[in-house]
């Protein structure tokens, strides 16, 4: 298997075009230069030793050497060794809610940037589990399909924020949904874990999470906010300027929505928990989860890649070595080594 560990350096080859641009820029206006000399013909007989074809062949070997290069920065990887592993796990997706609400500061820093902490330390407990992420609002989106790649995990979340999803609400039974179709078809054991404030459902979520039951899919709520609730803060290029308000001018408070976050864990034969400033409630839906049976599953990994990029550094090396051995003026030296030219005998 080939990869490249480091796959923006390609961005480089986008140089390219511009070069050849710029040589045939220069190649038209050398030309240009010499017609006010005179006739092209007359001009070439009185230097001989010019040659265009040379400086078109080290201007090639330049960009070949160019382009070996971005390869070699590139990194190509080739897997030595697979391997197929028996992993024993649970399989997690994990729903966030990313609405504007989740940007309430009852639960410092902000109830999303908490839960997102509370993801990641979750991330880093994992042992061959397998976790997926989805976020919703109005609508629901799979963020990253379940997988082992705890590092990628972590990536991905990062990204969450809540200008993801531009519609605006909570359809809590679409993040169900879509986290029933990210589970595969084996016996694996199943859980969906949501994080929200549980305000504004779009969906009968309570019939989602019953129907994720029946499927042997225990789904886990954890109520994001505190019950006095807090205001929607509103930002402008990063920097708060109030709150969120309705149509008569006050402020808007969004409070957690504790009996409909109970009735989904409830149907969804999972447990829901409330968090507050000192705990998310993750542990405690993980330790849960922990508790579930933990089937064998396979996975292939390539277990170890050897760096290629010394072969690409000296492709460009070579090519550059050949430029510098090829000169623009034909050297007497060359003269004696025409191969198609011919030599006039001369009879005494």
């Amino acid at each position: 298997m080939l990869r490249f560990a480091h796959t923006y350096y390609f961005f480089g080859l986008l140089a390219a075009p511009v070069f050849i641009l710029l040589f045939w820029l220069f190649i038209r206006w050398k030309k240009q230069s010499l017609a006010r000399f005179g006739q092209p013909g007359i001009v070439s007989k009185l230097m001989p030793e010019t040659s265009a074809s040379r400086l078109v062949w080290k201007f090639i070997l330049l960009l070949l050497a160019f382009a070996s290069l971005i390869v070699a920065l590139a990194d190509p990887q080739t897997g030595s060794k697979l391997e197929k592993i028996k992993r024993r796990g649970v399989d997690l997706v994990i729903a966030l809610d990313v609405s504007n609400s989740m940007l309430a500061q009852d639960i410092q820093p902000n109830r999303l940037e908490r839960s997102k902490q509370a993801i990641s330390k979750l991330i880093d407990n994992l042992d061959n589990d397998r976790i997926g992420l989805i976020v919703f609002a109005g609508k629901a989106y799979t963020q990253m399909p379940i997988t082992t790649d705890y590092a990628a995990a972590k990536l991905f979340l990062a990204t969450i924020n809540p200008g993801m999803v531009p519609m605006q609400g909570t359809a809590i039974g679409e993040a169900i949904d879509q986290a029933m179709e990210s589970f595969g078809t084996d016996k694996q054991s199943k859980a969906i874990i949501i994080i929200t404030d549980g305000e504004n459902h779009e969906d009968d979520a309570v019939s989602k999470a019953r129907e994720a039951a029946a499927k042997s899919i225990a789904v886990y709520t954890i109520g994001m906010g505190l019950p006095e609730g807090g205001p929607i803060p509103i930002f402008n290029g990063g920097i708060q300027i109030g709150y969120k308000k309705d149509q008569d001018g006050a402020t808007i408070i969004t409070r957690l929505d504790e009996k409909m976050l109970l009735d989904i864990a409830v149907a969804g034969k999972g447990i829901y928990v409330r968090a507050n400033n000192s705990q998310a409630g993750l542990k405690k839906v993980f330790d849960q989860v922990n508790k579930m049976q933990k089937n064998e599953y396979d996975s292939q990994v390539f277990s170890d890649y050897e760096d290629r990029f010394q072969l690409f550094l000296f492709i460009s090396l070579l090519f550059l070595l050949a430029e510098l051995f090829i000169f623009e003026r034909k050297g007497k030296w060359a003269e004696r080594f025409r191969i198609f030219g011919s030599k006039t005998l001369q009879i005494k």
